[in-house]
């Protein structure tokens, strides 16, 4: 699989980062072994910097997973702030209810079991902060959601707009052609989209941030 930075620089900058707290070295394991998707931890570094800078009230996650990006977030929230996370698969599910647990972290985090197409059109508060990371195909419905939920001046986070290197011009493996695809499209409509100003960073698999110009 491609890199988007050069091998040597990567060895470099994973030598530099300090050792990872118990919970999040555990995760990580986990979800290499059992191949599943997190967030790159330099994408979840950077997420973090924006949560200490932006320190957002009410923050929404669209595809928990294991729980490992919610950990990040949710450990950076002062007082009365909130993430709601949505995850529709029940082993997810599970597993993410643990580590919150472990974390100490479950009343931070509210976990909603479902699918974010069929939930987010239900709710009734806005978001100073979104993070997506769900099924790409759902990615241009799942993003003209969460752009109306989010607040004026607040900030969409959003994961794999690189597509592990895909997204450019090139040659695709055919278990990538499609996602691939659908990124390329989605990152047109992103960076053009009217009510943001948006920006990819070349940081992990492809970051997109986008901040909320007007309601």
């Amino acid at each position: 699989m491609p890199q988007i930075i050069q091998k040597k620089q990567l060895r470099y900058l994973t030598l530099l980062r300090p050792e990872p707290d118990p919970i999040i070295r555990e995760m990580e394991k986990l979800a290499a072994d059992k191949q599943i998707p997190i967030l790159n931890w330099q994408a979840g570094e950077l997420l973090e910097q924006i949560i200490l800078v932006q320190r957002p009230k009410n923050i929404l996650e669209i595809g928990t997973a294991i729980g490992y990006s919610s950990i990040r977030i949710a450990r950076l929230l002062k007082g009365k702030s909130v993430l709601d996370t949505i995850e529709k698969s029940k082993p997810n599910i599970k597993l993410a209810s643990g580590f919150l647990k472990k974390a100490g972290l479950d009343s931070k985090v509210n976990l909603i079991e479902g699918d974010a197409l069929e939930i987010m059109p239900l709710l009734k508060k806005s978001y100073d902060l979104i993070f997506l990371d769900a099924d790409k195909k759902d990615y241009e419905r799942l993003f003209l959601y969460s752009i109306s939920l989010l607040k004026k001046g607040g900030m969409i986070f959003i994961d794999n707009l690189l597509w592990h290197g895909y997204a450019a011009p090139g040659p695709v493996p055919l278990s990538h052609a499609s996602s691939a695809k659908i990124i390329r499209q989605f990152n047109k409509e992103f960076l053009n989209c009217p009510d943001l100003k948006s920006a990819i960073i070349p940081v992990g698999d492809g970051i997109g941030l986008g901040i909320k110009l007007r309601d």
